[in-house]
């Protein structure tokens, strides 16, 4: 209730609505134009989004919490839009591909980092605390190591868990259920996981706990606003209306 004492709606909620829908339409669109090349170029740019986004703090409806869980939400849709229109065969696609794009832009940008920087250049000191190796400190590296081992774990439960459920429920007007409990348990794990792993010893326990239980709940809040998506998806799939990239070559 404590929560309830504090809750506002104000600019940066405005702004953090804004970015969900477009976000969500950024993936729903390059799935009707470009199919499943389409959303699986978000996977990518989702995981780097995020990595990076989830060190700034901020305030959101009266909590303090972490960004990056749009930007990461967007995997979860991309993964639910896969398993239900495409299968478990190209769900589980996105795993290695964000994985691969997690150990490729660490090893990237550590290598860009140990290039001596000219004497008059201005940016090596900011990009160092982001993406440097100091595993002490809140960087990049240790956030994307915990977010590897989060991101692997969850999204082989959600794409496990997707399809158990549509085996039990397999009706277009059950997605929302297959869709919200499959993704509502994978975030748990993912946010549990995260959260321990990328700021134990940074925040004190008090902090981790409120950016856990705030974390998840708008995750949650994210996983259900993701549904008409994922409905309207498999509405474009089963009306012919998604067109595979090698379809436009």
């Amino acid at each position: 209730m404590e929560f309830l004492k504090h809750f506002q709606f104000g600019t940066n909620e405005l702004l953090w609505l804004g970015y969900l829908i477009f976000n969500y339409t950024a993936v729903l669109l390059a799935y009707r134009f470009w199919g499943k090349v389409g959303v699986l170029i978000f996977v990518p740019l989702s995981v780097v989004l995020a990595n990076i986004q989830v060190l700034k703090m901020m305030t959101l409806f009266g909590i303090d919490t972490t960004m990056g869980n749009i930007a990461f939400g967007g995997v979860f849709l991309v993964s639910d839009i896969l398993s239900e229109v495409e299968g478990k065969k190209y769900a589980k696609k996105l795993v290695t591909i964000g994985f691969i794009t997690m150990v490729f832009t660490t090893i990237v940008m550590n290598w860009a980092l140990a290039i001596k920087p000219a004497p008059a250049d201005e940016f090596q000191q900011h990009l160092k605390p982001i993406f440097g190796l100091a595993i002490n400190e809140l960087s990049v590296i240790r956030v994307t190591l915990a977010s590897m081992t989060a991101f692997i774990i969850s999204q082989l439960f959600d794409v496990w868990a997707y399809q158990v459920i549509r085996n039990w429920r397999p009706s277009y007007k059950d997605i929302w259920i297959r869709n919200n409990l499959s993704t509502v348990v994978g975030q748990v794990i993912d946010n549990s996981l995260f959260t321990i792993l990328a700021f134990a010893g940074v925040y004190n326990i008090q902090t981790l706990f409120v950016i856990a239980f705030s974390t998840y709940f708008l995750e949650l809040f994210i996983s259900v606003m993701d549904t008409p998506f994922v409905y309207l998806a498999a509405l474009w799939k089963k009306q012919g209306k998604i067109k595979e990239l090698d379809q436009r070559i």
